[in-house]
């Protein structure tokens, strides 16, 4: 895990604290390599009557002690450790943003997006601080599971029973259709068709559609074929095209979700609230491979607003953003940024207790809180093509040396103000023609192999033929430092690879991809599958290499003539060998993309494309600046705002979307070009 990528002090305290422990352990060597600085042979030379194994048991029972009376904290430190280890292999790099918001004291709630199953909660554990330990709510699925399940019993996990993980097929069909005082109860009318509610269903359980994640619950069963379901949590997009008006033509085949009474599990995570401690809660219930946030469970609130009443705790609710970059493949990125803490209104407590409507309002108005505040530490898009425009657009929009927090803020802008453009279904035909140009210079760059970044150096490095005897040597010589240095790297990482990574990655990809598959025949809300994959090549990993290691322990033993010493410094070589190789191999893939261009442009059909890249690129930009200042302005704090509450600037864009159409509508904000050479600042969007 990277830690260049830490802001200001914590980057300063992060070295000066691998310093303190790289000099403790030379200082540690050198004590133990020196006879008189050696503290043992020195006692034992003023003691000649102790013998060292006196030492030794006293020590043995000492350490013996500690371990038993500190065993849970200690085993947690561990797990902390290993985990932590293994995420600075699977990923390049981890930027932390807003670690400085997390309250000094006292308990907290991490409320944070599920984008990459079990590895979120090990990359939020690994960043919120050494000081901070979390307990976790895991689906008691998940806590069964081999390795998984181990790793989360040593970190305190507390297992949670989900009601979608005992689904029971419906008898027969349902439609729905809404209540005469819908809008202030949020009650729907499920009729049944070949159903029989009265013996299959109790109240409390919940009536999941096919097609749908999101379940509504039953508060009233009248007979066989009608009941009545409380629909306070479904969203918009669900109501609209699956809750709807229908009948017996149109019905929907079903899952029953029984009810599943979580006081004992409340209670423990009351506790540990109670006792000052962080509890960590994946609010959308799953993990999944969308753009935005899956409708959110409603526990997060009731044990906010459990605590309070309880004990008298105005938790603080945090929320956290896991942001991935290739989010299914080794040597990844990822962004983690902690939002501003949510508390509850305490005036809002006596509706709580009172129970009925007015609890189930306020919780919805927190949830509704904490969503906002979620989607203020995320990008969170329609679709994924969106996604990638908006990714082109803020590439092409960032001047250079921008930090990854100012990266972040400026793509949750271009996010936010691409969804209002789009909002009313016919945004403004310029925006969609230079979508489009956006969108078609992405794939042309996906058909070529080359990057973003590296469009700016074709003008430099393409037209040789134009360039002066020297300049052609220059870049003659450049080539050949690439091929070299790519080979150089080749073979350096090619005897670690080929024997301690090759077979765990390949077998890894393929055990991945067959889980995948796997669980997104099992999901309702998944994709692609692709938040599964890299903690089950994670999970694989934690098997296979340290079998690999012994195999090949094995094998020293019975094939060569290496002594006990020579092969215990092997085998203890295998993990740096194995780790040189995985960066050499990183480093060498960088080499080989920038070489590509080099490559491709001995191509005749490639070199001109290659060449119109960059003039492609400039106008795109030009445009792009002009753009966002004609429009800009008509988005208010989204455009001047220096730092954004986004949960304020959520509820103003709905509300100001109209207008902010109309600007945009109205002229052609691709005439008011802007100087291609303006330097961009953040007070420009």
């Amino acid at each position: 895990m990277s830690t260049s990528s830490m802001p200001g002090a914590d980057k300063r305290l992060s070295h000066v604290a691998f310093t303190r422990t790289v000099l403790g352990v030379l200082l540690g060597v050198i004590v133990l390599a020196v006879d008189t600085l050696n503290p043992v042979k020195l006692f034992l030379h003023v003691f000649p009557s102790v013998e060292p194994w006196h030492i030794a048991l006293v020590c043995t029972v000492l350490s013996t002690y500690i371990w038993i009376s500190e065993f849970k904290e200690l085993l947690y430190f561990i797990v902390k450790v290993f985990l932590n280890s293994i995420l600075s292999i699977f990923f390049r790099d981890i930027e932390v943003i807003g670690r400085d918001r997390l309250p000094r004291h006292g308990p907290m709630i991490f409320s944070i997006n599920h984008a990459n199953q079990f590895v979120d909660a090990a990359v939020v554990l690994g960043t919120c601080g050494s000081d901070i330990k979390v307990s976790y709510m895991m689906a008691e699925a998940s806590w069964n599971r081999r390795i998984i399940g181990d790793l989360a019993k040593a970190l305190d996990v507390v297992p949670v029973k989900r009601a979608q993980d005992d689904a029971i097929k419906g008898i027969g069909r349902v439609s729905f259709s809404k209540m005469d005082d819908f809008e202030t109860t949020k009650k729907l009318k499920v009729t049944g068709y070949d159903s029989s509610f009265v013996s299959n269903l109790t109240k409390g359980d919940k009536i999941r559609p096919v097609g749908t994640a999101t379940g509504v619950k039953v508060v009233e069963i009248i007979d066989d074929s009608t009941v009545i379901v409380e629909a306070g949590t479904v969203s918009d997009e669900d109501m609209n095209n699956v809750f709807i008006e229908s009948d017996a033509d149109n019905s929907l085949p079903y899952d029953v979700l029984k009810h599943v009474d979580l006081h004992v599990v409340f209670e423990r995570v009351l506790d540990r609230l109670a006792a000052g401690g962080v509890v960590g809660i994946f609010p959308e219930g799953g993990s999944h491979d969308r753009t935005d946030l899956l409708p959110l469970k409603v526990g997060v609130a009731l044990i906010a607003y459990s605590a309070m009443e309880r004990d008298g705790l105005n938790v603080p609710i945090i929320p956290v953003g896991l942001n991935y970059f290739r989010t299914h493949r080794w040597r990844g990125k990822a962004i983690v940024e902690y939002g501003d803490p949510v508390y509850i209104d305490p005036s809002t407590l006596k509706d709580y207790v009172a129970g009925g409507e007015r609890k189930r309002v306020v919780c919805n108005d927190l949830l509704e809180r904490i969503r906002d505040s979620m989607r203020s530490v995320i990008v969170s898009m329609p679709d994924y093509e969106s996604l990638q425009i908006v990714h082109t657009a803020r590439r092409l929009y960032q001047r250079s040396g921008v930090q990854g927090k100012e990266k972040q803020d400026l793509l949750r802008r271009f996010a936010a103000g691409y969804k209002i453009l789009m909002l009313t279904g016919d945004p403004p035909a310029e925006w969609v023609d230079l979508q489009n140009r956006i969108a078609a210079y992405r794939r042309e760059l996906r058909d070529l192999g080359i990057r973003d970044y590296q469009v700016p150096a074709l003008d430099r490095e393409m037209a040789i033929t134009d360039k002066e005897e020297s300049e052609e040597i220059i870049t003659e010589i450049r080539i050949g430092y690439r091929i070299v240095h790519l080979l150089v790297l080749l073979l350096l990482s090619a005897i670690p690879n080929i024997f301690l990574n090759l077979p765990v990655r390949l077998l890894a990809d393929i055990y991945a991809e067959r889980r995948r598959q796997k669980a997104l025949k099992k999901s309702k809300v998944k994709i692609y599958g692709y938040d599964v994959m890299l903690t089950e090549k994670l999970v694989f990993c934690i098997v296979a290499v340290p079998t690999l290691w012994i195999i090949y322990g094995f094998l020293l033993y019975f094939f060569t003539d290496f002594d006990g010493p020579t092969m215990t410094l092997c085998f203890m070589c295998f993990p740096s060998f194995a780790y040189m190789g995985i960066i050499a191999s990183e480093a060498g893939m960088v080499d080989a993309k920038d070489l590509r261009p080099y490559i491709m442009r001995l191509y005749p059909s490639t070199r001109k494309r290659l060449k119109a890249l960059p003039a492609q690129r400039r106008q795109l930009q030009k445009d792009l600046r002009a753009m966002i200042k004609s429009v800009g302005p008509a988005f208010g704090e989204l455009y001047y705002g220096k730092e954004l509450n986004w949960a304020e600037i959520q509820e103003l864009s709905r509300k100001n979307s109209d207008a902010i159409y109309k600007v945009a509508s109205s002229g052609n904000f691709l005439t008011s070009v802007a100087p291609a050479g303006d330097s961009l600042d953040k007070k420009d969007l």
